[in-house]
């Protein structure tokens, strides 16, 4: 290959053009709705299939399968579950403020049941989406273009009357930016839209007397009124919402909170983990005034029921349910959407000021091909009208002619040579004729029975009607209140048929603020066995079963019960444990395995070493690798809020195998495999942050490995075992730290 044929370019260049490209990509054609009909390309792209497909409102249902596969054979070529999940969404009343799809069998559920497969379900255009939606696709009120592979035509946008983009809201991530667009009331925004068309100066806290704030599907309480003005201003900002709680009377004086609205945000998994929230109170011993919990939730609503024991402070346990659990929510707005290519974060006014002119446009065209229509049918109503004033000459031209090029030249241009007239007369008359081409296409093609008396009373009629409509619609192009008035009066009629009550109700609340059930603070003892089951029991308890509870157990360990315990492992991370998490009861208790209050997994990690967490806080904390690592760390930088951190930094293939608190006055024995002993001062041993690897304890020979970490008071007298073989610490000799060690005699 020549060198003339080689494009040299910067690396960098190419890879920061790519990669625009790409996310510009994901932004205008994927992830983000059109501020003007407020929808995403799959969404539009499968409303339209639906509509070619003639799946309408009143026809019966068609396989969503069918659907998914002519959209993306067509005009989607983007994977088959992403049309059926936009189609899923489309047709869930939980989800969206009004379904664009009537779906037939399984959609899912708001608890977060997925639909079923694609070949069960059943799918037609919901009846809004034929007639608000999809209407006027004949009338050339939008530009179609052509699709991926230019064999079809698609709408660049859908002609939608309403504004799609506040009545559904929208939710999509893109390349560096997000929508977050909640639901509106559609009663509302058709008012709000038509306050715009009266006073387009409005503001937007003048347009927030019709919208009140969002509706969400859900219903619930937005509970921060006051900073509506600023998110709807902005586009930008975090609704508080909260569920509708009720309080019911039971017999014998107990009561019972109802929850039949949640938060728009707690749709799907966050029900179940509504629920695990409040048996963790209850377990926790943050309250003891539930006794049960249900979920009663059906097709009907939601309805979770929280029975309560008598004497129980209601309000109190309503607060530390919104400050507890995700019955307080907040929801993230962001109304981004894309506008004349590009995205654009807009405010209420912006959004409905964009929808506006997009109806004037939408209208316009509209008009202007019914113009057209009603001019054309003028123009051979007065041709049919003349002709009907001159139907003797019109016949003998056409019983003279000898073909109808010539009888169509003489109505047009008054051309007679070739044709045959019974007198001058006509000849004369027949050359003064000056037809359109239409009018003469539509006179050779009248039939006979046109001339009669009332076929002529009613086409005179039709002409007058014709008249009308032209002077009609030439007002509505060219005037702006004659064009307003049309599209208000489309608005009510919308709203007339398809608006409903608001769902969601917008008021100012105060904070939820409860107080917490005080836990008496007292000492108990930890236990866990060899298989990782742990629990704690009363100081007494251990006490009086001392023997068994050491010998049954590997871990022993005194605790405040307010307090945490430090859990590391040969992998170098520390897992911290609420001593509240664990099961407290009776001695012969099982307990639960760790695993299920912390992130320590069984499966994959060793636990080395595990201590209380305030006790540590004043001590220092002895490490050793398996390759001979030490290092000496202060017990404050454990610390920490997390549940899990990184206790120490390992090298390649390495492992913690001791961890032991440790003090200046000590000795240290590092014990390997092969039996080398090596004895030092504890002082030798560098103090680090837990992030540093250490230094080198003992130089170990190849194969070798460090096996046992030993400390123990200078002249105490200390005994351990070495295969079956009893090694006296003291008397082994003093040496220097980073040494190879003496080896016992066997």
């Amino acid at each position: 290959m020549q060198d003339s044929q080689i494009i040299r370019t910067e690396y960098s260049e190419v890879m920061k053009k790519s990669y625009i490209d790409y996310a510009m990509s994901v932004i205008v054609a994927r992830a983000l709705p059109d501020a003007r009909d407020g929808l995403k390309p799959v969404q539009r792209r499968t409303l339209y299939d639906m509509h070619e497909l003639g799946i309408r409102y009143d026809k019966p249902y068609r396989k969503c399968a069918r659907i998914v596969g002519d959209t993306m054979g067509k005009y989607h070529p983007h994977g088959d579950s992403s049309i059926y999940d936009a189609l899923v969404v489309m047709a869930q009343d939980f989800k969206k403020g009004m379904i664009l799809v009537d779906g037939h069998g399984n959609f899912g559920s708001i608890e977060g049941d997925g639909a079923a497969a694609m070949r069960y379900t059943e799918a037609r255009l919901a009846k809004i989406t034929q007639e608000v939606y999809l209407a006027d696709l004949d009338k050339d009120v939008i530009d179609f273009v052509p699709n991926f592979d230019e064999t079809e035509k698609e709408p660049e946008v859908l002609p939608v009357r309403i504004p799609n983009l506040l009545v559904n809201g929208a939710e999509g991530i893109a390349v560096g930016m997000a929508t977050s667009i909640p639901t509106h009331n559609l009663a509302e925004v058709v008012d709000a839209v038509k306050a715009y068309m009266k006073n387009d100066d409005i503001s937007t806290r003048q347009l927030m007397k019709y919208i009140k704030g969002p509706d969400f599907p859900t219903g619930g309480i937005v509970v921060n009124k006051d900073d509506l003005v600023s998110i709807y201003e902005s586009g930008t900002g975090k609704i508080k919402l909260r569920g509708k709680v009720d309080v019911e009377e039971m017999k014998g004086g107990k009561k019972r909170l109802v929850i039949s609205e949640i938060p728009y945000t707690m749709i799907g998994a966050g029900i179940g983990k509504f629920l695990n929230d409040v048996c963790n109170l209850v377990e926790t011993k943050k309250t003891s005034d539930i006794v049960d919990i249900s979920n009663q939730s059906s097709k009907e609503g939601i309805r979770i029921v929280i029975e309560l024991k008598k004497g129980a402070d209601v309000t109190n346990l309503t607060n530390m349910l919104y400050k507890k659990t995700r019955l307080e929510d907040t929801f993230g707005v962001n109304m981004l959407a894309v506008s004349n290519g590009r995205p654009e974060t807009m405010g209420l006014k912006r959004i409905i000021e964009h929808h506006v002119d997009f109806q004037f446009e939408l209208t316009t065209r509209k008009y202007k091909n019914l113009l057209a229509k009603e001019q054309d049918k003028k123009e051979i109503q007065e041709g049919l009208i003349k002709a009907c004033d001159v139907i003797d000459l019109i016949i003998e031209i056409l019983r003279g002619s000898q073909s109808v090029k010539d009888a169509r030249a003489c109505l047009t241009k008054g051309i007679t040579e070739n044709i045959k007239f019974k007198s001058n007369i006509s000849r004369k008359m027949a050359a003064m004729l000056r037809f359109t081409e239409r009018q003469a296409n539509a006179i050779l093609e009248m039939r006979l029975y046109k001339l009669i008396g009332l076929e002529i009373a009613a086409l005179m009629k039709e002409h007058e009607t014709t008249l009308a409509n032209i002077a009609k619609y030439e007002d509505i192009l060219n005037n702006y209140d004659s064009m307003a008035a049309v599209i208000m009066e489309d608005l009510d009629q919308i709203k007339k048929e398809f608006g409903r009550k608001r769902r969601t109700v917008i008021e100012n609340a105060e904070e939820a603020v409860f107080e917490e059930n005080k836990i008496e603070e007292q000492e108990v003892v930890f236990l866990m066995d060899r298989f990782g089951y742990a629990r704690t029991v009363d100081a007494a308890t251990y006490e009086r079963n001392k023997e068994a509870a050491d010998s049954e157990n590997k871990y022993v360990l005194h605790a405040m019960n307010t307090g945490k315990l430090c859990v590391f492992t040969a992998g170098g991370k520390m897992h911290q444990i609420k001593v509240l998490d664990l099961p407290h009861g009776k001695f012969r208790d099982k307990g639960l395995p760790i695993d299920n209050v912390s992130n320590y997994d069984s499966t994959a990690e060793e636990i080395v070493y595990i201590c209380d967490a305030e006790q540590t806080r004043y001590a220092k904390l002895l490490f050793a690798t398996k390759q001979g690592m030490i290092k000496k760390v202060d017990g404050q930088e454990f610390q920490v809020a997390k549940r899990t951190i990184a206790a120490t930094k390992l090298q390649a293939d390495d492992a913690v195998v001791s961890i032991q608190v440790i003090t200046d006055n000590q000795q240290v024995v590092l014990q390997t495999k092969d039996g080398y002993f090596l004895r030092f001062a504890a002082d030798e041993v560098s103090e680090k942050k837990k992030g540093a690897i250490g230094v080198r304890g003992i130089k170990l020979r190849k194969e070798d490995e460090l096996e046992h970490v030993y400390l123990f008071e200078e002249g105490t007298e200390t005994k351990v075992m070495y295969k079956e073989k009893e090694v006296t610490l003291n008397r082994l000799k003093m040496a220097k730290r980073d040494g190879t060690g003496t080896k016992t005699r066997a």
